[in-house]
């Protein structure tokens, strides 16, 4: 499904996208860790935090490797797209990148935006000397872990009953994918 996908860098029109995902349309939140309580701040305070963020990426050299970047989709800003080293509850010793994506409008999910944000993002970083990556998501969020499955990540931990969301416990799940080398 060709939903007209690229990553870019963070620019200033985004903010307010960002103000209006962490006050105004939140349900995204049910899925991405919705455990930790995204949304505190007030439009004015989200303003304020995603500027500053913007004025500290803004001047990157082309040539910086960002841990976060912009999902655009037929011109249109649907989300972001992240990697980390700090694994919740896994060893990481070799600091190998997982990666997290969120697409906030549901308008914009179900097209193939996620698996193919995933795949431009693994690409990326392939290209910077990553072979292996993580994701993790938790047992609730079936769109997440369909995902990993079609982009060949396998599931190497699962943790019984660790997050519980509305009152019911769910597994907090942790897939790898290496890539195949061929000698």
């Amino acid at each position: 499904m060709d939903c007209g996908l690229r990553l870019r860098d963070m620019t200033e029109p985004d903010i307010e996208d960002y103000v209006r995902w962490f006050t105004e349309e939140t349900e995204w939140g049910d899925w991405d860790a919705p455990w930790e309580g995204h949304f505190a701040g007030n439009a004015e305070e989200e303003r304020q935090s995603w500027t500053e963020y913007y004025r500290s990426v803004k001047d990157l050299t082309e040539h910086t490797v960002r841990w976060k970047y912009e999902i655009e989709a037929d011109g249109k800003h649907i989300g972001w797209i992240c990697s980390y080293t700090d694994l919740e509850y896994l060893e990481n010793p070799e600091n190998i990148p997982a990666i997290g994506l969120d697409i906030p409008g549901t308008d914009n999910r179900n097209r193939g935006c996620g698996t193919a944000a995933f795949r431009l993002y693994m690409d990326f970083l392939k290209e910077h000397g990553h072979h292996s990556f993580y994701t993790q998501t938790w047992s609730g969020n079936r769109r997440m872990m369909r995902v990993a499955e079609k982009l060949g990540f396998r599931e190497v931990f699962r943790k019984k009953d660790y997050r519980e969301v509305d009152g019911k416990k769910y597994d907090a799940v942790t897939y790898r994918y290496d890539e195949q080398h061929d000698c």
